[in-house]
């Protein structure tokens, strides 16, 4: 099986290529897709993996990447923007240059991970960009998987590093107190998602929401990764409106970073209809040996 995968270099990406060499029980042959060369050197030395610099403006460049590839895996996406890139060039257009391939080189499967909250027709520019990449996918007439998860803590995600952070210090204040609700997803267990959804093949178009196995607040959450290196963490309170007038007054002499949109994303409890865990063959890691993995 040869499998095309986009922003290999990511922390999902670098999560993803570790699992598939470890669970080594399928033949598989992964197109590792990055921007930049120095990206590509960075990815591991192995026989199965292969890298190809890529730009999402150049069909050429994605046509080399999908070649032979059985299933395309869509892993690159922002949730903040820069002076660089936005959402319309990395979550809408880049998804959609990624579907024209694909059909171009008649792949058979589609694999999208995309987020919680996803919906074209969202007032939230995040969240509507989202939507309007899985509905590029929906359209393409493409057999696909799309997979929506919540915050995903492995050793390099920006999740975990922004949790370990706070969970060093003695005292952190967080939006509306971390009171939202997360449902934190081990990445491996996205990885397992992914591979199953690979090994399995087309199917009808599915969306799947799959989620960590306990929910918790961000606040209980930051108080206990503390607890794994001894540190106790007071926790107080920022209002959201603040952070948001803060933001916005900042979006007048700079593009990109912490917007209001970026703090709504971040303050949302994460909510499903159904968790796909069985569906898509994962066995769910509890969040304690998810924590344990992150905290030295």
């Amino acid at each position: 099986m040869r499998i095309a995968v986009t922003g290999a270099n990511s922390s999902v990406g670098q999560a993803l290529l570790a699992y598939l060499l470890k669970h080594n029980d399928i033949d598989v042959v992964v197109n590792a897709g990055v921007r930049r060369q120095t990206a590509a050197s960075a990815l591991p030395h192995h026989p199965s993996i292969t890298p190809y610099v890529i730009q999402y403006a150049d069909d050429a460049s994605l046509d080399r990447l999908l070649k032979g590839a059985n299933c395309v895996v869509h892993l690159a996406g922002i949730l903040i923007e820069s002076p660089l890139t936005n959402y319309q060039s990395a979550n809408v257009d880049a998804t959609c240059a990624v579907v024209e391939a694909a059909q171009r080189a008649k792949t058979a499967h589609f694999v999208l991970v995309s987020a919680l909250g996803a919906n074209a027709r969202s007032t939230n520019s995040y969240y509507r960009s989202k939507g309007e990449a899985e509905d590029a996918v929906n359209a393409s007439g493409l057999a696909a998987d799309i997979i929506r998860t919540p915050m995903l803590l492995g050793p390099d995600t920006a999740g975990a590093k922004a949790l370990v952070g706070m969970a060093s210090r003695s005292s952190v204040k967080l939006l509306a107190g971390g009171e939202h609700i997360l449902r934190p997803l081990d990445v491996d267990d996205l990885s397992q998602a992914i591979r199953h959804c690979c090994q399995r093949g087309p199917t009808p178009t599915m969306t799947h929401e799959l989620v960590g196995p306990e929910p918790i607040t961000h606040r209980d959450l930051i108080i206990a990764t503390g607890r794994l290196s001894a540190q106790t963490v007071s926790v107080g309170s920022l209002p959201v409106w603040s952070a948001k007038f803060g933001a916005s007054i900042m979006g007048l002499f700079r593009r990109g970073g912490i917007t209001p949109s970026v703090i709504d994303v971040i303050t949302a409890s994460e909510t499903i209809h159904h968790n796909a865990d069985a569906d898509l063959g994962v066995t769910l890691t509890s969040l304690s040996t998810t924590l344990e993995k992150l905290v030295p």
